[in-house]
């Protein structure tokens, strides 16, 4: 639900907000810094100076400014400096409901954690100046390939109903170590939840709540190159269902060992491609289809 005065973007991002509780505080800032206690006092009065926190009633906030006890108040989060993510997106379609982003690897889609600006969102809302953008699904910021943004709100339901309903046919291409011995091509399904590590998902005893079929497309001393047709959408499915058939995806951080936070190399992505998307649009019946113009590396290049 937005309110009468929310805020405009700054540099592409929403205001955060919180609804003033009945208490005993005098100003909202002595609230702000109470209730959000990892934040220095100091950084809420340089907020509240540069204009960063205001009201429902479309008052900018000063440091006096007295408490109202169900009053909205909206703020703007203040990152450190991000390092620049140093690739770039892609925009392949758009129209007035949809638009088809190549998203590089390493680039989150959504903010998140450390991720405010150097997220595909946030850089598209910036240079294209679209203030309702929305993801219409997600892929990791490991994986490279196609990501859909909804640009209408009031066309956006649809578009998310074609992924609630199974109605979207993604095609995904990987490289992992080759297996001659599995009875190519397979269909994998399993359970798969939450391992111990947030970071992780893992196969589990239970019904099958994850489908991938998997193809073989060429093999080159030991390394191959798989088509993945995800027909079920569980977090991590494909790096799962790869690395428990003891083929785990090469430049994987995640599976089937997890590195650490930050070490990411550029020099060696994750060979995971978003390649391909097909559905027919809910607005106009058209079928349609996208392929991402990126590859994956060459198979000869892992054998040396």
């Amino acid at each position: 639900m937005k309110f009468p005065h929310t805020p405009p973007l700054r540099d592409g991002v929403g205001p955060s907000s919180v609804v003033l509780p009945l208490g005993p505080w005098p100003t909202v800032l002595d609230f702000l810094v109470e209730r959000f206690a990892g934040v220095a006092k100091s950084q809420w009065l340089a907020r509240l100076q540069t204009g960063a926190v205001s009201d429902d009633r479309g008052r900018t906030l000063s440091a006096d400014t007295g408490y109202t006890a169900g009053l909205r108040v909206y703020y703007f989060r203040a990152l450190p400096p991000e390092p620049k993510i140093p690739f770039d997106e892609v925009v392949l379609y758009q129209d007035s409901h949809l638009l088809v982003v190549d998203k590089p690897h390493f680039l989150p889609v959504m903010p998140s954690g450390k991720y405010l600006q150097e997220t595909v969102l946030v850089r598209l809302k910036n240079k294209l100046g679209l203030s309702d953008l929305v993801p219409i699904h997600r892929i990791d910021r490991d994986t490279a390939g196609l990501v859909l943004f909804s640009v209408n709100p009031a066309t956006r339901d649809a578009y998310h109903a074609l992924f609630r309903n199974h109605q979207v046919a993604k095609t995904y291409q990987a490289i992992a170590p080759w297996n001659p011995a599995l009875p190519w091509p397979l269909r994998r399904q399993s359970r798969i939840a939450e391992s111990a590590h947030f970071m992780q998902q893992t196969e589990v005893d239970g019904p099958p709540n994850a489908i991938t079929l998997i193809t073989p497309l060429e093999n080159w001393g030991g390394w191959a190159r798989y088509q993945l047709e995800p027909v079920t959408g569980q977090r991590h499915q494909l790096r799962v269902h790869m690395a428990a058939l003891g083929l785990p995806l090469v430049g994987d951080g995640i599976y089937p060992v997890l590195t650490l936070e930050g070490s990411a190399d550029y020099a060696q992505p994750l060979q995971l491609l978003a390649q391909a998307i097909a559905f027919t649009c809910p607005v106009s019946g058209r079928a349609m289809r996208f392929a991402s113009q990126r590859v994956l590396r060459p198979l000869r290049e892992l054998t040396g």
